[in-house]
């Protein structure tokens, strides 16, 4: 996964020393820097899992834009795996000017704060109804705002200033639970094939509605006939739709039940409609739980980060849809083009500023 953006317009393309900033999170690492040949800040990643892939693309980015030598290269590390693999870093690249690491709320906010500031048309807003809207740099820009970064897990931060934050809160049902559960569940390989598969999913198969329970809307409480009562609730109906045939005391007599064994039981539901509907229940809790966090603490804009949204446009509206609904619209959700580097970029920028 690759995107760029012009550098050349920042001085960094002049710069003697090649700084390589890399996040590496329990699911994505990701990798930032500034292609001095082409005037380019390019942002790639890699799985975390695929660790020595990560590692190569390093040795190819030292390879092709300094001619392979480290003597003149600085390697920033954020992220869980700047402390996990730092001595892989130090094996890899013995010959390096150094290997910095950093907090990670820090380059967060750092990297968050140049996005909204200094990248043009980055921030949008999203939903299915009206599309894609670019922000206004000044309505974008107040303060206070809230970051509810979503990476394996979500950290939930409240921005008072670029220098001044908190984090307020967080859950651990991130995008590594969406990939952890539908890899289980449905054999998929590959978080982005997961998300294609969404796509073109029908939760209503899976989930159980509003109007399966009350044959109409709620009108009472404000709740519409397709909203979700229970994720995956029609999942454990005894009939003829339920692919689960043995008792509950047959499940705890084989405890052994190999994934292989869930997917067969399951075959009478579609992957794609099990994506789509542990996509929701993930995204809307998420997003009730960042609407929470954010009235608690009376701040109307509310950034969504991380690699977990990956510029996919259900998630994005799922997201929109949850702050909109709970906070009865007085509350806006924003994305970046650039959501997933927030981390490396930040990372990026605390050696470049100061050179």
């Amino acid at each position: 996964m690759s995107q760029s953006i012009e550098c050349s317009n920042q001085g960094w393309t002049r710069l003697q020393v090649l700084t390589i900033a890399v996040d590496i999170g329990g699911s994505l690492a990701k990798v930032v820097f500034c292609a001095r040949d082409a005037g380019k800040l390019v942002f790639q990643s890699v799985e975390t899992e695929n660790i020595a892939e990560f590692m190569l693309l390093i040795h190819e980015i030292i390879q092709k834009h300094n001619g392979g030598s480290q003597s003149n290269v600085r390697i920033v590390a954020t992220g869980g795996g700047a402390y996990k693999f730092h001595d892989l870093l130090c094996t890899e690249f013995p010959d390096v000017l150094e290997i910095a690491r950093l907090d990670e709320m820090v380059c967060l906010i750092k990297g968050l704060d140049y996005f909204i500031h200094e990248v043009p048309e980055e921030v949008f807003t999203y939903n299915d109804l009206d599309g894609e809207h670019i922000v206004v740099p000044e309505h974008a820009k107040v303060y206070p705002y809230m970051l509810v970064n979503i990476g394996s897990g979500v950290s939930i931060l409240k921005v008072d200033s670029p220098a001044q934050y908190t984090r307020v809160g967080g859950s651990s049902l991130g995008g590594g639970t969406l990939w952890g559960l539908l890899s289980l569940i449905t054999g998929a390989r590959t978080y982005d094939e997961m998300l294609s598969w969404a796509h073109g999913g029908d939760n209503t198969h899976v989930d159980m509605l509003v109007g399966d329970i009350y044959g109409a809307d709620y009108g009472k409480i404000g709740l519409k006939s397709s909203h979700i009562a229970s994720s995956f609730g029609k999942v454990f109906q005894r009939g003829p739709h339920s692919p689960i045939k043995e008792s509950t005391a047959d499940s705890i007599l084989h405890p052994d039940t190999n994934t292989d064994d869930i997917q067969s039981r399951n075959r009478k539901f579609n992957n794609s409609d099990i994506s789509k509907s542990l996509l929701y229940a993930i995204s809307n809790n998420i997003g009730q739980i960042a609407y929470l966090q954010a009235k608690v603490h009376n701040v109307p804009n509310i950034y969504f980060g991380g690699s977990y949204i990956r510029g996919h446009l259900m998630t994005m509206n799922t997201l929109s849809y949850a702050i909109n609904f709970w906070s009865n619209s007085q509350k806006q959700a924003f994305f970046l083009k650039h959501e997933g580097y927030l981390g490396a970029m930040g990372a990026f920028l605390t050696f470049q500023n100061s050179s």
